[in-house]
């Protein structure tokens, strides 16, 4: 069968985030859906410990702390890998401490005081881009001129600096950001589906891809959340087609399965 692409389960552990705010915050109702999500499909369990989307609360470290701390070593005790999706300082370095197998921040890893942890680690990293520079994501106007442009500087200033400060870059995988993180307009995460193979080749790196649910899917569509499972598989389903290495999903049973099929017709085709 075809390489098909790996898979990070989202699991929010938060009051607010847009599809599933509250469902998960209880430890217990979490692990489930943890070990839900890996038996579904997903290699990585990508935990959110705040919400980052434009009408999300701020979170402080200290609270993530104690969300991931009622969850992470009951998953660790599974060997199920898991992902911690944050930005605050703090937070990363609890991750490290807690030998995580990845981190995932919005912001690529901003903070300069980290990088020595970075590189002391051997966790893999998710350097995703986003037009803010700081906090959770804004309705903001995507910036002027090419996004791609735009996204591919971001990444020659971050990847230079991460790699300056002793981390090897086959530890990073890069995110170009969706949704709100590339503007309040679906163009700009339409360009970048459209090119992303193109992101990949360039930099020479794994990419990850990140629409499920997303606003811009939905706004396209005219469809609510609770009915946005079928733009969202069309959305990952091309991204697996332009060759991404990951998608982060709120379903992998769904995308797993429908990559399946995909590959079985697509083996069939060549034999």
């Amino acid at each position: 069968m075809s390489n098909l692409p790996g898979l990070f389960g989202i699991l929010n552990i938060t009051t607010d985030s847009f599809s599933d705010g509250g469902v998960y915050l209880d430890p217990d109702k979490a692990f489930e859906q943890a070990l839900a999500l890996h038996a579904g499909g997903a290699d990585i369990i990508d935990i959110g410990p705040a919400s980052s989307h434009p009408d999300s609360t701020p979170v402080s470290a200290q609270t993530e702390i104690e969300r991931l701390t009622n969850i992470v070593p009951a998953l660790q005790a599974h060997d199920i890998p898991l992902s911690i999706d944050t930005y605050q300082t703090q937070t990363q370095r609890w991750a490290l401490q807690n030998n995580v197998d990845w981190m995932n921040d919005i912001h690529g890893f901003a903070d300069p005081s980290l990088y020595p942890d970075l590189a002391a680690s051997d966790c893999r990293l998710v350097v995703m881009h986003a037009i803010q520079s700081a906090g959770a994501a804004t309705r903001t106007s995507p910036p002027e001129g090419d996004i791609f442009e735009h996204i591919c500087r971001f990444f020659d200033m971050r990847l230079a600096e991460l790699v300056q400060a002793g981390i090897n870059q086959t530890r990073i995988v890069i995110d170009p950001g969706m949704g709100f993180f590339l503007g309040d307009k679906p163009e700009p995460s339409l360009t970048m589906l459209a090119r992303i193979d193109e992101l990949k080749t360039l930099f020479g790196l794994p990419v990850l891809v990140s629409v499920s649910r997303k606003s811009f899917l939905r706004a396209l569509s005219g469809r609510s959340v609770e009915e946005s499972a079928p733009v969202t598989l069309a959305a990952e389903l091309w991204a697996a087609s332009k060759g991404v290495d990951y998608i982060r999903t709120h379903d992998p049973s769904q995308l797993r399965d429908a990559l399946k099929i995909k590959a079985y017709v697509s083996d069939f085709v060549k034999n």
